[in-house]
């Protein structure tokens, strides 16, 4: 253990301070002011990372956390007020897009719900656990840093039919004497209507005498084989399925379907209030192309306002639901496109606004330059990683000016935000 004093709060989540020999560590489970003794986890050249495991020195802005066990495997910000996190969320980004994109915005804000900081997670993986091989199985995560287990009985940032259905799986799964060993994961999806889908990934098929009975709240279960050389829970063979393998959310008076696996916002009433501003920003009687468009849960609503929506996104089951949900809203200005958004940049065209909705790993080079190349007039980007966005826009910068741009916290109680840039040509 070593004796750090806590100095900021740096962008990814953990405080930072210096060790004796001089070099920088940086603390999860840490606020800036505290006196606090980390464990080292990682030495990094020229720095160190680590985990405050006694507080000697605690900031005004500590709380209790709600699951001291585990919070910092999925949501390492419980222990801190919500103003707290809501001002230091945007303090990072300010730091993060000036840093790396080489722009100032004095004027960032979040928008966030603090009633609304926990139970929001309409998506959830859990690894199982037993103590011993006589023990029952139990819901874990991996407790951060390390390949230890920590056994959980849900998470407290998911909506509660999650939870709910996450014991009945585990239930199930004790009274059928499952092998812990032959298991992977389990992944619940919900849709803020107490109805939630479920998959279970195995190593080896099970022999089973009965499977969870689906009802008003488990609307479908499916096994997946999963590849045991993959640490990822990737859908190799279809074992077993019984019910729905997709669930309906409404937003913003459009239903959308979506998948056990679809990409979809995992914060809904949040999401909701940004896809107002772009609509705002976007304006109507427009022609947009919604770029990374998923199963359309940003331009179909959009499409209720706009001249014509363009649709495209590289992911095949993504596409099968967004011309449903086409179909579903009775929607016929909608076009769906299926391909990777750089290989048909010659949708992005001068006369039609822009959507930018993509993966982490931000926007193809090749869509940034088609961008540059016919300048369409206005482009709303919202993002999920601000240190690709901050590369992105900064590129853009040249032809484009930033009339907006706001955080929005998607992710309550974890470092992790959403954010919305607002850009309009020069």
């Amino acid at each position: 253990m070593e004796r750090v004093k806590i100095e900021k709060m740096v962008f990814g989540g953990q405080g930072m301070g210096h060790l004796e020999d001089g070099r920088v560590v940086f603390v999860w489970n840490a606020l800036p002011g505290e006196e606090v003794d980390v464990e080292i986890t990682k030495k990094k050249r020229g720095y160190r990372e680590g985990i405050a495991r006694e507080i000697h020195v605690s900031s005004p802005e500590r709380v209790e956390s709600r699951e001291p066990e585990s919070y910092l495997s999925t949501s390492p910000w419980q222990m801190m007020t919500f103003d707290a996190e809501q001002r230091y969320k945007v303090e990072t980004g300010k730091e993060a897009f000036k840093k790396l994109g080489g722009f100032d915005l004095p004027e960032l804000e979040i928008i966030g719900d603090e009633a609304g900081m926990y139970g929001y997670r309409n998506k959830m993986e859990f690894s199982f656990y037993t103590e011993t091989k006589e023990s029952p199985i139990e819901l874990c995560f991996y407790a951060r840093g390390t390949h230890r287990k920590v056994a959980v009985k849900g998470s407290e940032l998911a909506e509660p039919v999650i939870n709910d259905v996450a014991a009945r799986v585990v239930d199930w799964l004790n009274a059928e004497e499952v092998n812990r060993i032959d298991l992977k994961t389990t992944i619940i999806r919900s849709n803020g209507k107490g109805e939630a889908i479920a998959a279970l990934f195995v190593k080896k098929p099970l022999t089973v005498s009965a499977y969870p009975e689906l009802d008003d709240q488990l609307k479908g279960f499916h096994v997946y084989f999963s590849d045991p050389k993959s640490p990822a829970s990737v859908p190799t063979e279809l074992l077993y399925s019984e019910g729905a393998n997709h669930l309906v959310a409404d937003i913003n008076e459009t239903e959308l379907k979506f998948g056990l696996l679809s990409f979809f916002q995992v914060n809904q009433p949040i999401f909701q209030v940004s896809l107002e501003a772009i609509q705002t920003f976007l304006g109507n009687d427009t022609d947009i192309v919604d770029l990374y468009s998923g199963v359309g849960s940003i331009g179909l609503p959009l499409a209720r306002t706009s001249k014509s929506v363009t649709l495209v996104e590289s992911n095949a089951e993504a596409n099968v639901y967004a011309r449903e949900n086409v179909e579903r809203n009775q929607l016929e200005n909608v076009a769906v496109v299926e391909s990777p958004a750089e290989k048909v940049v010659n949708e992005i065209v001068s006369d039609k606004l822009l959507v930018l909705d993509p993966p982490r790993a931000g926007v193809h080079k090749d869509v940034i330059a088609r961008i540059l190349e016919v300048q369409p007039e206005k482009i709303a980007y919202l993002s999920c990683n601000i240190s690709t966005q901050a590369r992105d826009v900064e590129m853009l910068m040249d032809a484009y000016k930033i009339v907006d741009a706001t955080l929005y916290n998607f992710f309550p109680r974890t470092p992790h935000t959403e954010s919305l840039i607002l850009l309009e040509k020069r």
